[in-house]
C-alpha cells in the first residue's frame, strides 16, 4: 500500500487555546510503537463487538490477524468498517490515537512472509508464523489465522496537557 500523508487539521471544538495540531509523524509512531490495539467491530445484528489485540504497522497499513471462525472475521465478512484505537488510560501523556478504515484480507505470500517478519521483531519469537494457504499458521499448531490490513480513511489523536483533537483525513 503507498505512502499517503493526511491532511491534519486541529479541531478547535474539542482542544485548548494553547493546542497544536499532532503531526501525522507523531502519531504514526504511536501507531508503530503501540504494543496493545483495540478493535472495534459491527455484529450482522448491529451490535457492536470490542477486542484487544496485536497489531503491527507497515506500508501506511495497520495489519492484525485473527481467525477465520472468530468473532471478528465472522463480523468483517458481513461489514468490512472497523475501528482501532490504542494509548493509555491517563490524562498525561502521549496522545492516544483513533484509526478508522476498513478491512482487507492479505493473500499474498511474499506479503504475509514480511508482514509475519514484522511480528517478531515486534512481538517476539512467540508470535512466529508459517505462511501458507493465504494466511499464518502459528508453529505450535495452535491454528491458523488471517491478516488483514486497514486502509485508513481518518484517523484522530487526542492530545494531553493541553488538550487537543487532530484529526487526519487520508
Amino acid at each position: 500500500m503507498t505512502k499517503t500523508e493526511p491532511e491534519t487539521t486541529l479541531d478547535t471544538r474539542f482542544s485548548e487555546d494553547i493546542a497544536q495540531a499532532t503531526p501525522w509523524a507523531h502519531t504514526r509512531r504511536r501507531l508503530q510503537d503501540a504494543e496493545l490495539f483495540w478493535i472495534s467491530t459491527v455484529r450482522p445484528d448491529g451490535r457492536p463487538h470490542v477486542t484487544p489485540l496485536l497489531a503491527v504497522w507497515a506500508d501506511e497499513t495497520l495489519y492484525f490477524c485473527t481467525g477465520p471462525e472468530e468473532r471478528k472475521a465472522l463480523n468483517l465478512a458481513h461489514n468490512p468498517h472497523v475501528a482501532f484505537t490504542t494509548g493509555t488510560n491517563t490524562q498525561d501523556g502521549e496522545p492516544d490515537v483513533v484509526l478508522e478504515g476498513t478491512a482487507v484480507r492479505v493473500t499474498d505470500d511474499g506479503t504475509l512472509r514480511r508482514l509475519a517478519d514484522a511480528w517478531v521483531a515486534k512481538y517476539g519469537e512467540g508470535w512466529r508464523f508459517d505462511v501458507h494457504d493465504g494466511g499464518f499458521h502459528h508453529s505450535s499448531g495452535a491454528g491458523h489465522a488471517w491478516v488483514f490490513g486497514i486502509r485508513a480513511n481518518a484517523a484522530f489523536a487526542f492530545a494531553k496537557s493541553p488538550y487537543g483533537q487532530t484529526r487526519y483525513r487520508f
